[in-house]
């Protein structure tokens, strides 16, 4: 465990950031899981073990994992921002394919190449036409799931 700490810890005193329990915790839930967690279901995950980590500090060191660049923070139409790692072990880039119905987050890696050259083409004529430099893009379709389809 220690080891997925090494560049967390870099990045959080780089940034001035203090090293705290919460934010250990949180990092360990979001390196843990594959699942896109919102700020009330890690609140669950941790009350269950330390009930005085509250919501308020979960939402304040969210917002800090966000803006060191730790941290995606995805709204995926369902009333609740969520939460991925952006360096993550084994973690490819991908986007997500979204359930209208159930809420479902499907990750997928098909096309993505495709996908990165478009992507590239499309920045490099925006940043040009309107003199705009892009750091990131999101890539979200939203549908039916198969299971909500039957």
């Amino acid at each position: 465990m220690q080891e997925k700490y090494c560049s967390w810890e870099e990045k959080l005193k780089s940034s001035g950031g203090r090293l705290t329990t919460p934010r250990k915790i949180i990092f360990y839930i979001l390196s843990s899981t594959p699942k896109h967690l919102s700020a009330e279901d890690i609140y669950f995950i941790i009350h269950k073990k330390n009930p005085k980590v509250g919501l308020t500090t979960i939402y304040r060191t969210l917002d800090v994992l966000v803006k060191i660049g730790f941290l995606n923070k995805f709204d995926f139409g369902d009333g609740h921002s969520r939460y991925e790692l952006i360096e993550a072990p084994n973690k490819q880039h991908h986007h997500h394919l979204i359930c209208r119905k159930c809420s479902k987050i499907l990750d997928y890696t098909d096309f993505i190449e495709e996908e990165i050259k478009l992507v590239k083409a499309t920045e490099k004529a925006l940043s040009r036409k309107y003199k705009f430099e892009i750091k990131d893009h999101v890539f979200q379709f939203y549908g039916v799931c198969d299971k909500c389809k039957k």
